[in-house]
């Protein structure tokens, strides 16, 4: 409430009330009553001008962090269509580069290249496996080396620090971190 309303609302009770001493006291208590309901009555105004005006402000920032919501994603989306061309051009590079260099064994070709196919096949497959498990796992990424793995393959990783084997478990590998 206003205080210029206030005290127009106490000076016209007191003028009231002077005038009306002589008078009954019913009257000036009705008159009081009155004064009190309209003191409620601007006070509740004020009270819903002021949340009116907090729920405005609320809904304003509420449509502002949507926007920013909605924003941000649509960066996202933007980042991850590109991560996904980025990650389809290396596959394309990839497969180009093992085309060139591994190409598929042709029928009826020489033994030794079918030997170096297979060999290749093969060390890859435990490299595959190795990537696989330290993928999905890694927190864990350690393989279990089993009678599948054949023991020159395993060598060979192990010599040439592609795989590194468990510090406590013997039967166990891992991939390096080349990263590091």
């Amino acid at each position: 409430m206003n205080l210029i309303e206030f005290l127009s609302c106490t000076i016209s009770f007191y003028s009231i009330a002077t005038q009306h001493t002589s008078r009954n006291a019913s009257f000036l208590l009705a008159q009081l009553s009155l004064l009190t309901t309209r003191v409620k009555a601007l006070q509740l105004q004020k009270t819903k001008n002021d949340l009116e005006m907090v729920l405005s402000i609320i809904q304003s920032k509420n449509e502002q962090l949507e926007e920013d919501l909605k924003r941000a994603l649509q960066q996202l989306q933007n980042k991850m269509l590109k991560v996904k061309s980025y990650k389809e051009g290396l596959l394309n590079a990839l497969g180009e580069f093992l085309g060139e260099h591994f190409p598929i064994p042709e029928k009826g070709g020489s033994t030794k290249k079918k030997l170096f196919c297979s060999f290749l096949n093969l060390i890859l497959l435990v490299f595959q496996i190795l990537i696989q498990q330290l993928m999905s796992t890694p927190h864990d990424p350690y393989v279990t080396i089993n009678d599948s793995f054949w023991p020159p393959y395993i060598e060979l990783l192990l010599r040439y620090g592609i795989a590194l084997r468990h510090p406590e478990d013997p039967n166990r590998m891992r991939l390096e971190a080349f990263h590091m």
